[in-house]
């Protein structure tokens, strides 16, 4: 268990949270969930001990062992890929460490046989026997091959490394698991192991993720960082949206008879506990879900912004059409033979295990770069805008004021100040906020300026690489609602599981075996389809 009493925390001069108390139990994953810049990473900190609290203090049992994802993705280079992972629980890597360094001794002494056994003894205890194949498992489930496992960590691709690092935090079932945005570069695949793995963790999982998926899968309680406080509420991300906004409701509404409001709590927590979850955890959750009462809701101060695309010209009957393109980088084939037809009215999400090969494809068909071989050709009729997965390619001139970037893509009639202003106001940029300049804004900020860009550009046709990249969750849910509600076609590339089921109708998946191309099928039909074709093809191997 872990018990935070009166904790505060003044970082850089601003209070971030103030009498804060919690507390922690086994059996529970917890979604620290806040506004960009609220505190949820340095939560994370102050519970593994990395900074101190201004006032009050964290309690964890001294028996109970703590591990946490390591975001360093070159801190371990000239380490095996199984030391990595085994790194992971301290204790018997030291252990493994010193009992190497006494049996290699040349000249070993009795006094060094009986330290040996003592360290024997810990080992065993530890289950240190099975720490390599363990770990080697895991690094199977993960979809790091075996060949691999012996390989250093310097040589591995970065997308391995992630998930190397990922096997580290998690082996050996700490009884408490930090991890911060753990499913930022994992592929679909990866990230639907770990949910299931986190789904059924018998220990105290604490979680930072902008996945509402993921945080709706695994999470049992959400610590919402708001109003310079951190308040534990019951139930996922979805639970906790849904009764924030009704007690929004309640709160403007408070003429209303309290009866009233008791009967739609009701009724809102009775539709919830009906579908509390797929995990074994779900019974104790309705239990929980049900001694919710009408003090235990409360509204969230977060804004949303104001995100609409429109189009300044309709589609005709062509999209584009994909034949036979090919692209090498750095002596590596990326694109191989690829070929496919999109339609009007097709909202496409092009995926991969490979990053670099959607990221390599929706570069292509922006124009950015010429493929080796092959073509692209687009409907006469279409206007396309682009968002690179490098938003800093946007702001090469990093001196100009929000403002000034933003009136370079704004036609005769929008560009004046007032409008400017206003436009900018709806996506979050107030006051003295328009006169910052661009090469000192954060990833988020970086974002919203591109999606503003994109809105007065007035395309039929987005194509954006990643773009929930760096956003917050409330941008995240506005350019999520924005993009189902675009009348033109979008091509995207996405790893949010709930972004991509919601909005795309056609999936393009680049493989190893070229391009799978499914249309007419939302995201959850096609990874079913997939699943139900890997049992097949493991039933005849």
């Amino acid at each position: 268990m872990i018990t935070v009493s009166d904790l505060s925390l003044n970082f850089s001069g601003r209070l971030l949270y103030d009498d804060v108390n919690l507390k922690f139990t086994a059996g529970n994953c917890y979604g620290i969930i806040g506004a960009n810049g609220a505190g949820k990473s340095t939560f994370l900190k102050l519970l593994e001990g990395k900074l101190e609290p201004t006032t009050g203090k964290i309690t964890i049992d001294k028996n109970e062992r703590m591990s946490s994802l390591n975001q360093d993705h070159f801190g371990f280079e000239k380490y095996t890929v199984l030391e990595t992972v085994i790194q992971g629980h301290k204790k018997l890597y030291a252990i493994m460490q010193e009992k190497d360094m006494l049996y290699a001794k040349p000249d070993f002494s009795e006094e060094d046989g009986l330290k040996a056994a003592e360290l024997e003894g810990e080992f065993a205890e530890m289950d240190g026997w099975n720490a390599e194949s363990d770990a080697a498992q895991l690094l199977q489930s993960l979809g790091i091959a075996e060949k691999l496992h012996t390989q250093k960590m310097s040589e591995l691709a970065e997308s391995d490394k992630v998930k190397v690092l990922l096997a580290q935090a998690l082996f050996g079932q700490p009884d408490i698991l930090l991890l911060d945005e753990p499913t930022n570069g994992l592929d679909v695949q990866t990230i639907s192991w770990l949910e299931n793995f986190l789904a059924d963790y018998p220990n105290i999982v604490i979680v930072v993720s902008h996945d509402r998926h993921f945080l709706n899968q695994v999470c049992t309680m959400m610590c919402d960082v708001d109003f310079e406080k951190i308040k534990l509420f019951v139930g996922n991300y979805d639970f906790w949206l849904e009764s924030s906004q009704l007690a929004a409701k309640l709160q403007s509404s408070a003429n209303s008879k309290k009866e009233e409001q008791i009967k739609e709590l009701q009724e809102f927590i009775a539709r919830f506990s009906a579908n509390a979850s797929k995990s074994k955890q779900a019974t104790s959750r309705k239990k929980q879900l049900d001694k919710i009462t009408l003090d235990d809701i409360k509204p969230s101060s977060r804004k949303y912004p104001f995100i609409k695309f429109e189009m300044e010209r309709e589609l005709g009957n062509d999209l584009v059409k994909v034949e036979n393109v090919s692209k090498t980088i750095d002596g590596v084939k990326i694109l191989d033979n690829i070929s496919f037809i999109l339609r009007t009215g097709d909202k496409t999400a092009i995926i991969s295990r490979n990053d670099l090969a959607t990221t390599t494809l929706m570069q292509i068909l922006a124009g950015e770069i010429e493929p080796d071989e092959g073509t692209v050709t687009w409907g006469q009729t279409t206007s396309r805008s682009y968002m690179s997965r490098d938003v800093n390619a946007n702001f090469k001139q990093a001196d100009l004021t929000i403002l000034d970037w933003l009136r370079q893509f704004a036609s005769k009639e929008e560009n004046d100040n007032t409008f400017l202003r206003g436009f900018l106001g709806k996506m979050l940029f107030s006051g003295d906020d328009i006169i910052k300049e661009v090469g000192v804004l954060s990833g988020g900020e970086k974002m919203r300026c591109v999606l503003s860009k994109m809105m007065l550009q007035k395309a039929n046709v987005l194509l954006m690489d990643d773009p929930t990249n760096h956003l917050d969750l409330e941008s995240i849910t506005a350019l999520n609602d924005s993009m189902i509600d675009f009348a033109g076609a979008i091509i995207f590339t996405s790893h949010d599981h709930q972004y991509i089921q919601t909005i795309a109708n056609h999936i393009v998946e680049v493989s190893a075996k070229g391009v799978i191309d499914r249309a007419d099928t939302t995201y959850d039909e096609f990874l079913e389809h997939e699943t139900t074709q890997k049992q097949v093809e493991d039933l005849y191997n």
